[in-house]
């Protein structure tokens, strides 16, 4: 007989109770069973069909409970509030190839648990299998580089600023400035999609043209992510149009559009997917509550994104530098070994030429998207120079120089180190 294949994930939970009991609610819930056994839910079943509980490992308890639980607080509990990892794995048969799901298996009513005060899911794992049924992304990192000529070395890009307000016309005014400075790709912010000012149906033919116009006079293609956030059908529109245009990539706010949103669109388009997390902060902030970002991921690259955003260090957002690297190499590790589907990592949030050194050294790799508005659009000596002093500073930390060495020679890395590095 096969063997079963199974989804493995990790949790940490937070309970007054005894973990061990905890966790079996928690396979029971998200399988076969509920707090009791109920009629139908023989043996055979339960052995076909039941999530298992495959370890717990305690930790260091809390002083209180992590978040309110009104079932416990009217049956008197006082703690003490036990943590502990626990291990499931849910029988795949159970789920099939549905994103939508498995999302909701490992996660779902997980959360809303009476016995604890505090769950997390931590890490997913699939089997080869079990991915295969699943979106592979259409460009990744190989496609990427592809698309935009650059073979070697981080993909320098930044974002429509002004985020919106602008007029096609004036977005293509000021896409046709940075495609002259020396970006590789152009991103809408998450929240310009189709306003009334520059609806994509005008935004995408307009800026489509000036790059087009740019290539045919560099050889250069700019990825330009054009952010066509919307339900599915108009999605779906949306990237056909950028694909009439010359366009090679689109984004998504893949939070709001969800994961058959997203499946749906990669199924529609050979285009880049450019996933934006934005939203994510309210699944993961809380160390006890929500989702980390190696389980999150996995469930968007099943969905076949090509790009996934993971901030930036010694960025402006609330997340530790740690959290950041981690993520990346999440997006750098494929989901199984079966399989090359690595994702782009996207860095954003505060960089500049000066955050550089710190992501090179943390990741060891330029396969990346190193994004910058403020440190490209508001170098003192314009676009181009806040472009190549992010080019600079790259070319320093590959070649072992420190970043003040380095910019005796390049003014623009000189520039760029008082302006933005001054206290």
């Amino acid at each position: 007989m096969a063997p079963v294949e199974r989804i493995h994930a990790r949790y940490l939970i937070e309970t007054p109770l005894d973990p061990a009991a905890v966790a079996e609610v928690m396979a029971g819930e998200q399988s076969c069973g509920t707090f009791t056994r109920v009629e139908g839910e023989t043996d055979a079943l339960r052995e076909r069909a039941r999530a298992t509980v495959e370890a717990i490992a305690e930790v260091a308890p809390a002083e209180a409970p992590s978040l309110p639980n009104a079932l416990l607080e009217r049956k008197g509990a006082r703690g003490p509030w036990r943590r502990a990892h626990i291990d499931i794995s849910f029988p795949a048969a159970n789920i099939g190839a549905n994103l939508p799901t498995l999302a909701a298996t490992v996660s779902g009513n997980l959360y809303d648990l009476g016995e604890v005060t505090g769950l997390r899911l931590e890490s997913l794992r699939v089997p080869a299998a079990y991915r295969a049924q699943f979106e592979m992304p259409r460009a990744g990192i190989a496609g990427t580089r592809r698309a935009t000529g650059v073979a070697s070395g981080a993909l320098v890009g930044t974002i429509i600023k002004p985020n919106v307000g602008l007029s096609a016309a004036e977005t293509a005014e000021l896409v046709a400035r940075l495609c002259a400075a020396g970006v590789d790709f152009i991103k809408d912010d998450e929240v310009c999609a189709d306003p009334a000012h520059a609806p994509l149906a005008e935004r995408v033919p307009a800026v489509m043209a000036v790059v087009r116009a740019h290539q045919e006079r560099t050889g250069k293609h700019v990825m330009v992510a054009f952010n066509i956030t919307d339900e599915t059908d108009a999605m779906k529109r949306h990237a056909d149009l950028v694909e009439r245009e010359g366009g090679s990539c689109v984004m998504a706010s893949l939070n709001w559009c969800g994961h058959s949103g997203i499946q749906s669109l990669r199924r529609h388009t050979g285009l880049a997917l450019h996933g934006h997390r934005n939203g994510y902060g309210a699944l993961s902030r809380h160390p006890l509550l929500g989702i980390s970002f190696q389980a999150y991921q996995t469930l968007w690259r099943l969905a076949g994104v090509d790009h996934m955003h993971v901030h930036g260090l010694q960025g402006k957002f609330s997340q530790a530098d740690s959290e950041v690297i981690e993520s990346a190499r999440d997006c750098f590790t494929p989901l199984t070994d079966a399989a090359d589907d690595r994702v782009m990592p996207a860095f954003s949030s505060g960089q500049w030429a000066g955050t550089v050194p710190a992501t090179w050294a943390a990741i060891g790799s330029d396969d990346l998207l190193f994004m910058a508005g403020g440190g490209i659009l508001a170098h003192p000596d314009g676009a181009a120079a806040g472009v190549a002093s992010i080019r600079q500073a790259w070319s320093a930390v590959r070649n072992g120089i420190a970043l003040e060495d380095a910019a005796r020679g390049a003014p623009e890395l000189a520039h760029a180190l008082a302006f933005f590095g001054k206290p």
